[in-house]
């Protein structure tokens, strides 16, 4: 008889814990039943090469805008907190300074940026783009998991990319003395992807509330590829868009 009873306090203890450790991890979870498992990202804002040598000068603001499909998994012990993965592009725009020429049409494998000496021809405007298909993922915190329009919302994480596209676009053929060749609207497009990192990975990070967030961006494989030309990283700051 003893050892009946012994082994129901047993069970009545056990089951006593389990469900306070229940009702403890419910206090955590809020209904998620009207909250979206996808939805779309939307970035853009400023660029900036970081790192790099001299000889690479830029000018003005450079700039991003990357679109995205995600997707949402709440985590099960506490659904304030939850992965995000999706696929889609991401898009890079560094202006160059007017005095230097960024030749991707050259058969060496490596990438000049030849500064011009005053009495040569230029180009008015000229920037070097990258697209890459990226696949990012993100763990996320929410404030108000329930309702993410009226949350604080923290995040961070990576994305990886493949190169789809990289070129340089130039603008207005001009004489060193600013007498334009062929008019303003002369636009020169080069495209070559052999001198660009073909697989790129970022680091990121997004704050805000609501809708809106800022968003941090790091390469930390650099812009050209390695063995190819100056080695250099790309720093992003930026707006996001996103529902979740």
């Amino acid at each position: 008889m003893k050892k009946v009873i012994l082994s129901l306090l047993t069970i009545l203890l056990f089951s006593g814990l389990a469900q306070a450790q229940t009702t403890a991890t419910e206090k955590k979870m809020a209904d998620l039943s009207s909250r979206p498992a996808d939805h779309f990202m939307i970035q853009f804002g400023a660029d900036n090469w970081v790192g790099g040598p001299d000889s690479v000068k830029t000018t003005g603001i450079g700039r991003h805008f990357n679109i995205y499909f995600m997707l949402d998994k709440p985590f099960r012990t506490n659904n304030k907190y939850s992965l995000a993965y999706g696929v889609g592009f991401g898009t890079n725009n560094q202006y160059i300074d007017k005095g230097t020429f960024v030749d991707l049409s050259q058969v060496a494998n490596t990438i000049r940026f030849r500064t011009l000496d005053s009495l040569a021809n230029r180009y008015d405007k000229q920037k070097v783009a990258t697209v890459y298909l990226q696949v990012p993922a993100e763990i996320r915190y929410y404030s108000n998991p329930a309702n993410p329009a009226k949350s604080w919302k923290l995040a961070a994480g990576v994305k990886v990319g493949l190169l789809f596209k990289g070129y340089t676009k130039m603008k207005d053929y001009q004489t060193a003395g600013g007498t334009s060749y062929y008019g303003k609207t002369y636009v020169q497009k080069i495209s070559n992807k052999r001198f660009f990192t073909s697989n790129d990975i970022t680091l990121t990070a997004r704050a805000g509330y609501g809708l809106l967030s800022l968003n941090v961006g790091y390469s930390v494989t650099p812009v050209i590829r390695d063995g190819y030309g100056p080695s250099f990283n790309r720093l992003s700051v930026g707006l996001s868009i996103s529902g979740l």
